[in-house]
């Protein structure tokens, strides 16, 4: 059986996708390759579409992504849309699709609209000469204390999972790889928990801490 949502908008391009899915092992050029999961992207019309291809479950976790949980590709296009509607930027969430049998899940893929960004965030880490770092770290600050607003938990919270794009109005940026996260009530320490995976320098942690504090209406000593 194979189960397949599509976003109202695109659902005139659900016999050209279906399509790739079927060809999805030999066509498309690779964006990511892992031992998990795989991510290629493809031409549809005037589009590029981003497909990931999640990891094969096994037996147990199978039939959990069938009848319990929530498959990740599921996920992945719920979690996107409700981002989008608290203007949370992330690829636009095309569509997600499961092939599955009576005993669980045997794929997934989720697709979404391709990004042309200019870097990860990664970049700052790795660079302190990063041009205009601080200003980025605190236009940083400002869209994670947004999402913390809006009861949002991103827990892959990571280097790797934001994407930067630099615009005439200052920089913004796209959430990936979505689907672990919870809505849920952020508390003042589940807020600052949720910094604990970016790997920020002394030097980031006190900008980002400034800007945050400024904006919580907290105490600087007490955000960082």
């Amino acid at each position: 059986m194979k189960i397949i949502q599509y976003h109202p908008k695109y659902q005139h391009l659900k016999s050209k996708i279906e399509s790739i899915i079927k060809d999805f092992e030999s066509k498309g050029e690779a964006v990511t390759i892992g031992q998990r999961n795989v991510i290629k992207s493809f031409k549809v019309d005037d589009l590029t579409l981003n497909i990931k291809s999640f990891k094969r479950p096994n037996a147990f976790n199978s039939f959990i992504y069938k009848w319990i949980r929530l498959s990740k590709a599921k996920r992945s296009f719920e979690y996107a849309s409700r981002l989008i509607n608290c203007d949370i930027s992330t690829p636009f969430p095309v569509a997600y699709i499961e092939q599955t049998s009576f005993f669980g899940l045997k794929s997934s893929y989720y697709i979404s609209e391709h990004i042309d960004y200019d870097f990860e965030f990664r970049a700052l880490i790795h660079n302190p000469k990063f041009p205009e770092r601080e200003e980025i770290l605190k236009q940083f600050a400002e869209f994670t204390f947004k999402l913390h607003e809006n009861n949002i938990n991103f827990l892959d919270h990571s280097p790797g999972n934001t994407l930067v794009v630099k615009t005439e109005q200052g920089y913004k940026f796209y959430l990936i790889d979505l689907n672990r996260m919870r809505f849920e009530t952020m508390t003042f320490d589940k807020r600052m928990h949720n910094f604990r995976r970016l790997w920020l320098s002394k030097t980031m942690i006190k900008v980002i801490a400034e800007k945050y504090s400024e904006l919580y209406n907290k105490p600087y000593q007490e955000t960082h």
